[in-house]
């Protein structure tokens, strides 16, 4: 089976150093060829983001309700993510990303803002109806030297996490079949 993943980027500068974060991530965690990739860099689309209605938005957002998962990242605005995303993000209904497995992601320039993808990104996805299976992850622009070794400790976490839910998942079926 290949899993359908997205990853959508709320930076207003194009090709960012937060996608290269989010892709990364996306490429740590999971097996080279398991997947079909989709990148939505919203910078691309920001003449769009508050057409309504807008094709071009429509089709993405279904893109990315229709993903098994979606790295949503940004860099850290006013202690959150940035209005860009905020903006794609209003578009969806309540539970528009029901099921659909959601890491939170922001860069900033210092720790400061650290438990921002915790505290405020990760409620936002899970009100939406995403499944975000941890903590989200804080990276500092400054260690852009140091990326693959730090994405890779998020990704052992998320891996980690994920593995867990399975295996909760493989028990809940069960019981479901049984009660059949």
């Amino acid at each position: 089976m290949t899993v359908k993943v997205a990853v959508v980027v709320g930076n207003p500068k194009p090709q960012s150093r937060t996608l290269k974060v989010a892709t990364t991530l996306v490429d740590r965690l999971l097996e080279p060829g398991s997947f079909d990739l989709t990148v939505i860099d919203l910078v691309d689309h920001q003449a769009e983001i508050f057409a309504w209605p807008s094709d071009e938005l429509a089709r993405l957002n279904t893109l990315v309700a229709e993903s098994d998962l979606v790295v949503f990242a940004s860099p850290t605005y006013k202690a959150t993510f940035t209005g860009l995303l905020k903006s794609f993000l209003d578009r969806y209904p309540a539970n528009g990303l029901r099921g659909v497995v959601a890491i939170p992601v922001l860069t900033g320039a210092d720790q400061t803002h650290s438990m921002g993808p915790t505290y405020t990104f990760a409620p936002l996805l899970a009100e939406l109806g995403a499944v975000v299976p941890g903590r989200g992850f804080y990276f500092v622009s400054s260690q852009m030297d140091r990326l693959d070794e730090l994405v890779e400790t998020a990704a052992e976490e998320y891996r980690s996490n994920l593995a867990r839910i399975a295996a909760l998942a493989t028990a809940a079926t069960r019981k479901e079949e049984v009660a059949r």
